[in-house]
């Protein structure tokens, strides 16, 4: 299911991610990095209260859109942390404005997670909203 918005995801990588902090929502600035299946890949620091966040409640969502908000993409799912350095190369790799800022995968700061995505939430001017459940 995430081949049918992976080319939206690609072209508008930077969206917003919302979390829980507490009781209360939090939103923030987040780059889609890449997908496998129905796993859609971020990181962060482990610095940042986000990282707090995320390990509290791992309930997320993550929306982007195309230019004109056509179409709209948001992800939903649970967060998941891995430690796979071979992922953690490849987001380093092809994403040099996170290399310049973590240098090396071996990085403790550096935590790279995925949202197991269980709905995508679609919505474009000539197919309306669609929810697809993964």
């Amino acid at each position: 299911m995430m081949l049918s918005v992976e080319p939206v995801l690609k072209e508008n990588p930077n969206g917003i991610l919302a979390t829980k902090n507490g009781a209360m929502l939090a939103t923030r600035m987040f780059q889609f990095l890449f997908s496998d299946e129905n796993k859609a890949y971020f990181c962060t620091s482990s610095q940042k209260p986000v990282y707090e966040q995320l390990q509290k409640d791992a309930n997320v969502s993550f929306c982007t859109y195309a230019p004109k908000f056509d179409p709209v993409v948001s992800l939903n799912g649970k967060v998941h942390f891995v430690d796979d350095i071979a992922l953690k190369d490849r987001a380093l790799e092809e994403n040099p404005g996170i290399k310049r800022i973590y240098k090396s995968s071996a990085n403790e700061i550096f935590k790279l997670f995925y949202i197991a995505v269980e709905t995508v939430n679609t919505f474009s001017f000539s197919e309306g909203p669609k929810t697809i459940h993964v």
